[in-house]
């Protein structure tokens, strides 16, 4: 009954107070020019995920993005929560299921849909960026869209990675940058610079 509970009934309930939120707040959207032919590697961090769905959703109203989900029983209310969200789950991390979800997000990319990942995701350290988007995106040649969130008024977690939930009735301020080429970097090249241009826009 409590496995139930955890993975039916709250993330059922979570969406309705998700989308609740976004829908009393006003929206500013900060969004490049993309080219809709080509698929994306998706990446924000882990303390700001919450309302990315929908500066997906805004960005691209009927593209197709799956995201890379810890295989921890945590990561079920995730996965169920973001289906509900409109994104689709590839189980795995840098911790857990790794190659798997590696290879399989590999094949959803050269099959033309995005990925979303949480570079310092799914333990931390926050603000850090794991191998995994750099390989993805060297294999396939896709370019990076960093993602942020920063809502005027919210309530902060003491967890690791300091998670952000939105107030209603304030702003969320959204924004994406251009399309990043990471393909002639090295791979910490890429990861440092990666990292710098997340905190541009980042929640502190």
């Amino acid at each position: 009954m409590k496995l139930f509970l955890q993975t039916k009934i709250v993330p059922f309930i979570l969406q309705f107070i998700v989308r609740f939120i976004y829908l009393t707040n006003k929206k500013v959207f900060h969004h490049p020019i993309i080219d809709e032919k080509e698929p994306y590697l998706i990446c924000f961090w882990h303390g700001e995920l919450l309302m990315q769905p929908f500066n997906y959703q805004k960005l691209r109203p009927n593209g197709k993005v799956s995201g890379m989900i810890s295989n921890h029983k945590d990561g079920e209310i995730l996965v169920r929560l973001s289906g509900y969200l409109g994104i689709h789950a590839i189980r795995g991390s840098s911790s857990k299921g790794g190659v798997k979800a590696l290879i399989s997000a590999i094949k959803e990319i050269k099959g033309g849909d995005d990925i979303a990942i949480t570079p310092d995701g799914p333990r931390g350290p926050r603000h850090s960026v794991a191998d995994g988007i750099v390989a993805i995106s060297k294999k396939t040649n896709a370019k990076i869209l960093i993602f942020n969130c920063r809502p005027s008024k919210y309530w902060q977690f003491n967890s690791w990675d300091k998670f952000v939930v939105p107030k209603p009735f304030g702003t969320l301020e959204f924004f994406i940058q251009e399309p990043l080429d990471i393909s002639s970097l090295e791979r910490e090249e890429a990861k440092v610079l990666l990292k710098e241009k997340m905190l541009i826009n980042a929640m502190k």
